[in-house]
């Protein structure tokens, strides 16, 4: 049975739990595999939402007293592919991090026991309590709304190579960050996939409003 549409979390732990079984007894090779994501491979992807369950962990433990002053669309803000170096530097990172890792079964044995205490910690929290992350204040309802927008992302590039999918709801509401953060309705005739996979560059949009997130 699945989650409530609007139950984060838990909608979160379910996205997170199907890329733990997607990657379980990963090969080398298939771990070199090519994603949706320019230039990096599965095990780059992988690293890099390991850093967003870590991002999960921290965030819930350190508690803010301040009202927040970004929610879940306006933390997006920061992160549009044509603000600074679009990225080119963190991806560099995850690159030479990912290959320092001497084999693939590491990478997912933590990938697993971080993004299941990640689940843990985000489904424990009070929603309308305020967390620090990045520098910003957000209730953790919000910071949930971020990582499950990222996972759901990521889970999409991963799917030509490996056999995973995010979870329905989980891709209606990315796609509803999405029409928030351009202001208009997606089109109707893309489907919550489709709509995913064009707002964030994955597809192409013959409209220089795309894409929405990188």
């Amino acid at each position: 049975m699945r989650p409530p549409s609007e139950d984060l979390p838990a909608l979160l732990g379910e996205g997170y739990a199907a890329i733990a079984g997607a990657v379980h007894g990963l090969d080398d090779a298939t771990g070199d595999g090519a994603t949706r994501a320019a230039g990096w491979t599965v095990r780059d992807l992988l690293l890099h939402l390991v850093g967003d369950a870590q991002r999960a962990l921290v965030t819930m433990a350190t508690p803010a007293d301040a009202a927040p002053d970004t929610d879940a669309v306006t933390y997006w803000h920061g992160f549009r592919p044509d603000l600074g170096d679009g990225g080119a530097a963190h991806a560099a990172w995850v690159r030479r991090s990912a290959a320092a890792f001497t084999g693939v079964d590491g990478l997912v044995a933590l990938w697993r026991d971080t993004s299941a205490a990640a689940a843990r910690a985000v489904a424990a929290a009070d929603p309308s309590s305020t967390v620090t992350t990045q520098g910003h204040v957000l209730t953790v309802r919000d910071v949930v709304s971020t990582l499950l927008v990222e996972a759901t992302v990521h889970t999409l590039d991963l799917a030509p190579t490996l056999a995973v999918r995010p979870p329905p709801e989980a891709l209606s509401h990315t796609r509803a960050v999405l029409e928030r953060l351009l202001g208009a309705p997606l089109p109707d005739v893309w489907d919550d996939e489709e709509a995913v996979l064009r707002g964030t560059g994955r597809l192409p949009v013959d409209d220089e409003r795309y894409p929405l997130l990188g």
